[in-house]
């Protein structure tokens, strides 16, 4: 354990130091988000924050790779697959941050991306359908990178209010943190040291260090160049969680063997999943194209019934820590009943407060505005 809180701190400390120097640069090359009609800032904010959470990440690997109880993950280039697979998406994203790229030009970034970390050895060798199920390998490369490219996009369409995503991530890295490793310390002998442990502390620690810098007011967006890193990092800690693992570890129980290694992934991604995906079905609808941008997104909604900008921020955290460390609840808890109880709580928690605190709100409240300098400008 404790070489993965190195990793998590390298990673965090890391990021945190140079988002000011990252800041500095997209003022300088003119990186800025501008104001449009679905957004909710309302000055133009510097981006490329994907940059240092980026670097922050790459920091901890050169870490992890020197030390000697991690070094033995390096063996299978898995790890170099990622760096190198977030390294392009990250340099795609910037580009897009300074100058708007296509969308079929961005796409054609991440497939690329998609396809370094899968021939790298990220990708799904089985599925765990209650035995381990193996495919024609083709096929699993093709679902990989299906993957990959979804997960990039969630975490792209989610990345709408101040730190959001960047904490959105980090519930979904923390909640894969924890289930790797104990999935790995249940093996015999137990071995704590997996690639997909390693990508979720360093992911973890990246975000942590951003989000002092990007909580409401935002002093700097991650822009498309953290969005598009995220998101494949989250991927890749998704493929390694389920596409190479014994369901036997999971569970003894059969049933729970058979759902559990495919429902604990998608439900700790399960907001920007849900999110994506009625986008896409939402703008197919009335006859626009998947990636056309509008303002009715998870956090618009939460904004329109009446949540300010920290209170919305907060409850999506809140509902997505909720599906996370709730579905690896039934594999660290002893008792799935206990598990199964607290998740409901949980559950009922997050509707009740997400239905009544506009009740409770002054009248005619709006969420303040602050400029760059997190100076308020609406008196």
């Amino acid at each position: 354990m404790r070489e993965y809180v190195f990793v998590f701190l390298v990673a965090l400390v890391t990021t945190y130091l140079l988002v000011p120097l990252v800041r500095t640069v997209a003022i300088r090359v003119g990186a800025f988000t501008e104001v449009r009609e679905r957004d909710v800032h309302v000055v133009p904010i510097p981006r490329l924050g994907g940059v240092a959470m980026f670097l922050g990440y790459a920091a901890a690997t050169l870490a992890a790779w020197r030390m000697p109880f991690l070094r033995q993950v390096f063996e299978s280039g898995e790890l170099i697959g990622i760096l190198i697979g977030a390294g392009v998406v990250c340099l795609v994203g910037a580009i897009d941050d300074i100058r708007e790229l296509d969308a079929l030009t961005k796409l054609g970034g991440q497939l690329v991306a998609a396809a370094v970390i899968a021939f790298a050895g990220v990708q799904f060798f089985s599925l765990p359908l209650g035995v381990v199920t193996v495919l024609p390998a083709p096929l699993l490369v093709l679902m990989t990178i299906f993957i990959v490219v979804l997960c990039i996009n969630a975490v792209n369409f989610i990345d709408g209010l101040d730190g959001l995503a960047a904490g959105l991530v980090t519930i979904a890295a923390v909640a894969f943190f924890i289930y790797s490793y104990a999935i790995s310390a249940s093996y015999a002998p137990p071995n704590v040291f997996s690639s997909s442990t390693f990508v979720s502390a360093a992911l973890a620690g990246s975000c942590l260090g951003f989000l002092p810098h990007n909580v409401f007011p935002a002093k700097l967006f991650m822009g498309d160049s953290g969005a598009l890193t995220l998101g494949l990092l989250l991927a890749a800690a998704a493929i390694l969680n389920v596409g190479q693992i014994n369901p036997a570890q999971v569970s003894t129980n059969q049933l729970a063997a058979t759902i559990l290694p495919l429902l604990i992934p998608i439900s700790i991604m399960l907001l920007p999943l849900l999110d994506v995906m009625w986008a896409v079905v939402r703008r197919t609808a009335r006859g626009q194209r998947p990636w056309q941008a509008d303002s009715q997104h998870l956090h618009h909604r939460m904004l329109r019934i009446g949540h300010g900008h920290r209170r919305a921020v907060l409850l999506l955290w809140l509902w997505g820590g909720v599906a996370a460390l709730g579905s690896v609840s039934f594999v660290v808890v002893p008792s799935s009943a206990w598990a199964g109880i607290g998740v409901v709580l949980m559950l009922a928690l997050a509707a009740a407060l997400t239905a009544w605190l506009p009740r409770f709100s002054a009248p005619g409240h709006r969420p303040k505005k602050y400029d760059t300098q997190g100076q308020r400008i609406d008196g």
